[in-house]
């Protein structure tokens, strides 16, 4: 089955917004998480040039969240700051990454931590950790000489996604289930090194939804037959004890993506769980030669990563969501006595688990389209992108329709809420 967007009716998501990006015609929106309960500027500083205008690349609001081709979040000036820091003096790359891994492993609860080039990163160390772990293989036997070895990744066909590939790099191969009796017979068969569970499909609706097996019943077959289970939670930060919650129910290993709601740099990542893994891992991970050679994760982006989970940990859900909660207030207060307009918040059960606004609109009384008003807030001055779920089906907990537009408020700067309020009652006041 393959898990592209176009495979799965329309269904948008992390796993299918990069082709949903590459074809902005057909697309309504874009962009996902940021949050800023403490308030912050991240204006130009006077030292530096900007090669955002230099190069002719402008800048937009992000009303959309923490995607990758939005460049996800923006990083709070305590991990900015950590990260110009770093940049000033060499260190030894090893030392680096094991005492940033043993200290992120003491804050976040879990017995060992890695700082990976993204969550597809740590897809692929926790692929070649396991591979290694189950073969008693050295790192460079990955991928050519696992011929006739254990290598399969059990996966619920509903669960497939392109971040399949991160586990094909190392040799790996995926074997597709449908029931618990399918799982229980993969399991069995004796050539599984790791099983594999997209944490956000159990709040997706279309083909993810039909997965048949739950995490808790996933997770305990695999413990049954000794197969390491890994997470794919890169997106499911907040709420903040998500860092903690899921190799606390035991899962092997778990993938977070570091620039998403961590506000960590974008390039960076985590992959948490048993130490036994999490040092094989490690292993494989640059710089060394093995299969993450070419993953490379810079002093800076580990010390960021270091500096945003202590950033998160600094927080309360409380006054995190309130904060995101105010901004939503703002834009639905914007666009308040327009003629047919409703407005309603929505949170999102796993990934992306912070207020959206949906404003919902009857097009014969604004006398303007989804697609007008998605085209007015990107092309204007500053460029605006919503949530990709605008004018789509419901899908991600975010019951939107065609006729809604969906605003993504987490990633928003100070001020910006304001403009986007301002832009969008303009855009629904404007007739076609």
């Amino acid at each position: 089955m393959s898990g592209s967007t176009e495979s799965q009716g329309g269904f948008l998501s992390r796993r299918g917004f990069f082709g949903w990006a590459t074809s902005l015609a057909a697309a309504l929106g874009a962009a996902p998480p940021v949050f800023s309960t403490k308030g912050f500027s991240l204006s130009a500083s006077s030292d530096g040039e900007d090669y955002y205008a230099k190069l002719g690349v402008p800048t937009i609001i992000n009303a959309a969240g923490t995607y990758t081709t939005l460049t996800a979040a923006c990083m709070p000036p305590e991990v900015l700051a950590a990260v110009q820091k770093a940049a000033l003096h060499p260190v030894r790359l090893h030392d680096l990454q094991r005492k940033a891994g043993e200290y992120i492993a003491r804050r976040l609860q879990c017995e060992g931590a890695v700082v990976t080039s993204g969550a597809s990163g740590a897809i692929s160390l926790a692929t070649a950790a396991c591979l290694q772990h189950a073969n008693n293989i050295n790192i460079l036997d990955m991928p050519q000489a696992i011929d006739g070895m254990k290598n399969q990744v059990i996966v619920q066909r509903a669960h497939r996604y392109e971040y399949d590939r991160a586990m094909y790099l190392c040799g790996a191969r995926v074997t597709e289930v449908v029931t618990l009796d399918d799982y229980k017979r993969a399991c069995g068969a004796g050539n599984a090194v790791m099983t594999n569970f997209f944490n956000a499909a159990e709040d997706e609706d279309g083909i993810a939804a039909s997965a048949q097996i739950g995490r808790e019943e996933w997770l305990r077959v695999a413990h049954e037959y000794k197969i390491p289970c890994h997470l794919d939670a890169a997106a499911d930060m907040p709420p903040i004890s998500n860092l903690w919650t899921y190799t606390g129910m035991g899962f092997d290993l778990v993938a977070f993506s570091g620039g998403k709601g961590i506000r960590g740099p974008q390039n960076a990542g985590l992959l948490l769980g048993r130490k036994i893994l999490t040092d094989l891992a490690h292993a494989n991970n640059n710089p060394g030669d093995g299969i993450g050679r070419g993953m490379k994760v810079a002093k800076e982006q580990i010390v960021g990563m270091v500096a945003a989970v202590d950033w998160v940990l600094s927080h309360t859900e409380e006054s995190m969501q309130g904060d995101y909660q105010k901004r939503v207030d703002l834009i639905a207060g914007a666009v308040k006595g327009i003629p047919s307009v409703r407005t309603e918040t929505v949170v999102p059960k796993i990934a992306n688990h912070v207020p959206h606004l949906l404003i919902r609109f009857d097009p014969a009384v604004t006398g303007v389209t989804t697609g007008q008003i998605v085209d007015a807030l990107r092309t204007g001055t500053p460029s605006i992108e919503l949530n990709p779920n605008t004018g789509q089906k419901p899908n991600q907990g975010i019951p939107a329709d065609a006729n809604t537009l969906v605003v993504g408020v987490w990633m928003l700067q100070p001020g910006e809420d304001a403009i986007v309020g301002q832009r969008i009652r303009a855009a629904l006041t404007k007739k076609a």
